[in-house]
């Protein structure tokens, strides 16, 4: 392929060792496998079709097998002037031949066979991806169920606001977390759609099956428009745009754990396998592990605009730019981000929280003041506002007095001829009693858990059928591959 026919010589050295390194090995380890994958379903269709002598299909089919088989010795340490895929092209054709050699191409392009090969790629990421956040999703669930009834604050502008309980707290992350995963899920649905048939862009007017490559490949349907299957790498942008809302998902978990693990507040601590100590300062035991999954965990963010970026305003056709540039950043994200889930779990599951410390900041953060005007509203018969004023002015004066609420709303509204219940007003007992609104009362939380739950185990179905299909894929492949090969044996 350095002489074309059109193109008398290779590409400038300087450009050919940005573009294309100094040797194959890189590519080889990232790529080669995927290739020949395609190329194994490609040349059986190819052959059942009758579209190309099953002889040369077979002798193909044998070399490929034996790069396989070799970890594609023969072509590691070699330049790859115009790529990876030319390289190996050309060693086929000086091992068997133009005629033999030659055929690879038949009713392909580089085009289709890159989008192909991405989504092949793609897989194992994906589903290690979401392996690790159903993981995460799982322990969320576990911890929020055993810390049910450790009672805290929640905070609004980082100041205590209502009681609620540590597992309340945990059961809403997941929550979140969970539509994140289902999103997640979504865009990777992509990942089943083959462009295989394609060619450069318009198609091809040889009689192939694209069902058939499309079904040893593991793919569920071959893409309906030979332009879009080129053109499109809009589920790279699907994937980092629900990869980037679960990293910022984890970052704001991150955050909070890692103020609540200071000494000013002290509701968590970490065990000594989850902190790391100063180089100078003997004292310190800090959950940096946390600040790691902030800053991973942004990846997938910064991926999405760069990878938009190189994207936007592209002709609507194959382009390096949308097909090899823009999808080069996804690996570093969704490798990064798997890496900040899995992080994220260990400091969840790790977690120990301080029940004597929330709660006394529950208590001395005033966060019953809202259910006790909910109670002059309803048992005194003031309007909210009206009742909401009272208690400010009553909070502000216990604050002075240094007096717990509990004893100065007894001293405001338990004078004789009131009609308000002044019991139960400890914030345990009104975390306890808050059941309504998603709130973090006994049956509420257990109701959010066992919908979680369910939708839990519906996701990790789904991946271990996606799995499953794809394994099978591989097995199938190898049957029609080597079913190929016995019969060239056969036939000579």
């Amino acid at each position: 392929m350095e002489n074309t026919g059109r193109i008398a010589r290779g590409l400038t050295p300087t450009a050919r060792c940005i573009l294309f390194g100094a040797s194959a090995n890189a590519s080889i380890d990232a790529e080669l496998q995927f290739a020949t994958d395609v190329d194994r379903a490609h040349l059986v269709m190819l052959a059942e079709c009758g579209i190309i002598e099953r002889e040369r299909i077979g002798a193909l089919l044998t070399e490929i097998e034996d790069l396989r088989a070799n970890n594609f010795a023969p072509l590691r340490e070699r330049a790859a002037p115009r790529g990876l895929f030319l390289l190996y092209e050309d060693y086929l054709i000086e091992k068997l031949g133009a005629q033999t050699g030659g055929v690879l191409q038949t009713a392909r392009s580089r085009n289709d066979l890159n989008a192909t090969c991405l989504r092949l790629r793609l897989r194992g990421p994906f589903l290690g991806l979401l392996r690790e956040a159903l993981r995460m999703q799982a322990i969320l669930l576990r911890r929020a169920e055993r810390f049910a009834g450790v009672v805290m604050p929640a905070y609004t502008h980082y100041q205590a606001a209502v009681p609620i309980t540590y597992g309340h707290y945990l059961a809403g992350v997941a929550t979140a977390f969970g539509r994140d995963i289902a999103a997640f899920r979504v865009a990777g649905e992509g990942l089943d759609e083959c462009p295989l048939g394609a060619c450069a862009v318009g198609g091809t007017s040889l009689p192939i099956d694209e069902r058939r490559t499309a079904s040893l490949l593991g793919f569920g349907e071959p893409v309906l428009n030979s332009i879009d299957a080129v053109a499109s790498r809009d589920f790279i942008l699907r994937l980092l745009a629900s990869a980037a809302i679960m990293g910022i998902t984890l970052s704001r978990l991150a955050t909070d754990l890692l103020l609540w693990t200071t000494a000013e507040l002290g509701f968590i601590h970490m065990p000594d396998r989850l902190v790391g100590s100063s180089s100078i300062m003997p004292q310190k035991r800090n959950p940096y592990l946390l600040e790691h999954v902030q800053g991973r965990s942004a990846a997938a963010l910064g991926a999405f605009t760069a990878a938009a970026t190189a994207m936007h305003a592209k002709p609507f056709t194959n382009s390096i730019a949308v097909g090899t540039e823009s999808v080069g950043h996804v690996w570093r994200a969704l490798k990064e981000l798997t890496e900040a889930i899995t992080l994220a779990r260990l400091n969840v599951a790790g977690a120990l929280p301080q029940p004597a410390a929330m709660l006394f900041r529950a208590v001395e953060g005033y966060t019953s003041a809202t259910e006790l005007a909910n109670r002059l509203t309803v048992d005194g018969g003031m309007a909210f506002r009206t009742a909401h004023h009272a208690v400010g002015s009553v909070v502000t004066e216990a604050i002075a007095n240094n007096v717990p609420l509990e004893k100065a709303a007894v001293v405001a509204f338990g004078g004789e001829g009131q009609k308000i219940s002044l019991a139960g007003l400890d914030p345990a007992s009104v975390a306890r009693e808050s059941i309504h609104g998603g709130g973090p009362g006994y049956q509420s939380l257990q109701g959010c858990l066992g919908k979680l739950r369910v939708e839990w185990a519906v996701q990790a179905s789904w991946r271990g059928a996606q799995e499953q299909k794809w394994n099978a894929a591989r097995t199938a492949l190898d049957q029609a591959v080597e079913e190929a090969c016995v019969g060239l044996v056969q036939t000579l």
